[in-house]
């Protein structure tokens, strides 16, 4: 094996990437090396490309990016057992201190000493990439790799779509971005009765709909307490889910949920944002933030969701060699993409 790849670095502080050769990562004595095989394009990714204020506070100029991949166990550490070479596998993109009290008690999701994969350590925008063992995630041959390079994502839509019980529920998800789109066929998997979706884009709006959306709203053309009568809807939405980041967007969502209606907020707002408290206090709301996956239950759900015929291949709308990155990002930046998958074997 050559000790040199080509991977996707953050090489200044300025917008883009650069494809270039960097060193293999050495192999811990508790690690994977994973040779990659596909990747998807996150929003993160994007944020990371553009050097948007959020990633000029959090990411370090000189990382190798992303997170969203799938790939084979090419090495492992004298620790490591219970991998073979050439195993499929992807990876959980969080790392946990594993002794923190949430740590311990079986919520790294919440550990406070969370180093994130293409964020704080290099990433998987590159032909390998170097993980703790116990983040390693084995994958059934039988699953179509493109759709397990966006699994982290499609984790973030499963651990919000099924923070709350939806079974003959109504669904208002606002957000029409991949992860809120997934959350539409999850909720749509799942029993829910009506999912409404809005948005701003027209595109991503038709994405939602090929997806389960029983509705979907743009917002500018349309209110959403207007679908109420005709879904057969007597006092509000039972579950929200909040995608958008977009605090018009959440106050939207108060004030369309019944009393007692319980909301899982993943959308990360670019700036503080007002909320007059008083609504959600006196409708009994339940208001969760949801950060990344449960660790591991949140992949078990995932994966058995897709063994039982959740179809998340309409997701994707554009196909590159990683040499092509600048394409993806590009339609990434454009709003008329839903997933954009690189190949890391062209």
């Amino acid at each position: 094996m050559e000790n040199m790849m080509n991977a996707l670095v953050k090489e200044n502080a300025c917008a883009g990437l650069v494809l270039k050769k960097v060193p293999i990562p050495n192999v811990g004595i508790n690690d994977v090396l994973i040779k990659v095989h596909k990747t998807s394009i996150c929003g993160t990714d994007v944020h990371i490309y553009n050097w948007d204020q959020w990633a000029q506070k959090n990411v370090k100029v000189g990382i190798t990016v992303g997170h969203e991949y799938v790939g084979e166990v090419a090495a492992f550490g004298e620790g490591v057992t219970g991998f073979e070479i050439g195993e499929r596998v992807s990876g959980e993109g969080h790392i946990v201190c594993g002794h923190c009290r949430n740590c311990r008690a079986g919520n790294g999701q919440w550990c406070e000493n969370t180093i994130g994969v293409g964020v704080q350590r290099d990433g998987a925008f590159a032909e390998y990439i170097c993980i703790p063992a116990s983040n390693v995630i084995k994958i059934d041959p039988r699953y179509d790799e493109e759709i397990v390079s966006f699994f982290d994502a499609f984790g973030n839509a499963t651990h919000t779509s099924l923070l709350f019980d939806v079974v003959g529920e109504d669904v208002l998800i606002t957000g029409a971005g991949p992860i809120g789109i997934m959350s539409a066929a999850i909720c749509r998997q799942n029993g829910a009765r009506n999912i409404v979706v809005t948005d701003l884009n027209d595109f991503r709006l038709d994405l939602a709909k090929k997806m389960g959306a029983t509705k979907t709203i743009n917002i500018k053309k349309e209110k959403i307490e207007d679908c109420h009568k005709e879904l057969r809807m007597r006092e509000g939405f039972d579950v929200g889910l909040e995608m958008s980041g977009s605090a018009s967007a959440l106050e939207s969502m108060v004030k369309n949920m019944r009393n007692g209606g319980k909301i899982a907020l993943l959308g990360i707002q670019s700036k503080p944002s007002e909320m007059n408290f008083n609504n959600i206090i006196f409708k009994g709301l339940t208001l969760v933030g949801v950060y990344g996956r449960r660790m591991y239950e949140t992949w078990y759900k995932m994966q058995t969701m897709v063994d039982i015929g959740l179809d998340l291949t309409p997701l994707i709308t554009h196909r590159y060699s990683y040499k092509d990155f600048d394409k993806g990002f590009e339609a990434m930046n454009s709003g008329l993409s839903g997933k954009v998958v690189l190949d890391w074997r062209k």
